[in-house]
């Protein structure tokens, strides 16, 4: 199976030639494929941001290639701008871009840029306040009455109405309560599922990285430096410390137990997978 999307030693140097000259990324070869749910972590100033914002176009690279199905992005400006359109990206606190004067009109900006017929733009924006567990009611308010959650909710549905094939997040949580939260993360997994997207997630939550993701890419100034499934990332533990990460709680709480003298799996990374792995030890189930 192809890459829906991929990079070839990818970097990207910041004011080349000036005093201020700044490598941000380096040599970085990554894999995408359909249906895929990765995530992105490192510590500020990784080189993350900067990572993503190379895979819709937003920004050239001082060498190596990006390619989208095969074809280097940059090989015309139509070619460009059609992947800016498949290939989704959402900015941290993409709320504070919402413009338009009504949540409908801001949903449809991106299908109509796109030169799509007034009926298909109005599927689309159904089916992406659907995905985004947005009401019919609210297509029809102004965004800024409306709440944190939701106008989060209204950003990230005007990207899917796009239907990318490739849904790119940058904190798509930072700030929001845990219920707001929680209903993001469904939002992009429903996307997923319906769409088979490949979603790439820029997040901080070592947690919702080990449950969520089919696998892990870890950045540290500039370069990638640990890829794998949750399981085979997490087992860094001790050199992700040192790039100033940690593991997942879950993660941290059965390495102590270990050094106890329980004898726990080493793939345990979420709660639910200690709490099995302790019942099992127990040899039963929860107390009624």
């Amino acid at each position: 199976m192809k890459p829906i999307i991929s990079t070839e030693n990818l970097t990207h140097v910041y004011s080349m030639g000036t005093p201020f000259e700044h490598t941000a990324i380096s040599d970085v070869c990554f894999e995408a494929f359909a249906g895929e749910y990765l995530c992105v972590i490192g510590h500020t100033g990784s080189g993350k941001s900067t990572f993503i914002q190379h895979l819709n176009g937003l920004l050239k690279p001082t060498s190596g290639v990006v390619r989208f199905e095969g074809e280097d992005i940059h090989k015309s400006k139509a070619f460009t701008r059609d992947v800016r359109f498949r290939v989704g990206l959402v900015f941290q606190y993409p709320e504070y871009q919402l413009f338009e004067e009504t949540c409908y009109k801001d949903i449809a900006f991106g299908p109509k840029n796109m030169g799509l017929a007034k009926e298909e733009i109005d599927r689309r924006v159904h089916m992406a306040a659907a995905m985004a567990n947005l009401d019919e009611e609210l297509l029809s308010r102004q965004p800024f009455d409306l709440s944190g959650g939701q106008k989060r909710r209204v950003a990230i549905a005007g990207v899917m109405a796009m239907q990318p094939s490739v849904l790119i997040l940058d904190e798509p949580t930072a700030g929001l309560d845990p219920d707001s939260r929680a209903e993001v993360l469904q939002n992009v997994e429903n996307y997923r599922r319906a769409m088979n997207a490949c979603v790439i997630m820029v997040s901080h939550s070592m947690e919702d990285a080990a449950r969520n993701a089919d696998r892990v890419f870890v950045f540290h100034d500039g370069r990638l430096e640990i890829t794998g499934t949750p399981a085979e990332v997490f087992r860094h533990g001790e050199e992700l410390q040192n790039m100033g990460l940690t593991i997942p709680l879950a993660a941290r709480v059965a390495l102590g137990l270990r050094a106890r003298g329980l004898r726990l799996p080493e793939d345990i990374f979420t709660r639910e997978r200690l709490v099995d792995a302790l019942l099992a030890m127990k040899g039963g189930e929860p107390d009624a």
